[in-house]
């Protein structure tokens, strides 16, 4: 059993990333459609394994209904208390 990745940036924006997806009540498959990217790839960005470009924030971000400043919300201040 693979232990928890530690509280990277890359992480906390695939944790902050699926809560909003969640909250607005897509599956990974109609975030992706939205946003104009590949499900596996909407998959390996909540999972922490993505280097997100600025572009795909910001569709993201889009295809959520929400200002891309929403999806970084949380990830300065679980970084600074590791």
């Amino acid at each position: 059993m693979a232990s928890r990745p530690p509280f990277t940036p890359k992480v906390l924006f695939g944790e902050r990333l699926r809560q909003l997806r969640i909250v607005a009540g897509l599956s990974q498959e109609e975030l992706a459609h939205r946003a104009g990217l590949d499900r596996t790839y909407v998959s390996s960005c909540e999972r922490g394994r993505r280097n997100l470009s600025l572009e795909a924030i910001v569709q993201l971000a889009d295809a959520l209904n929400v200002p891309p400043s929403k999806l970084l919300e949380g990830v300065e201040k679980r970084e600074e208390q590791n």
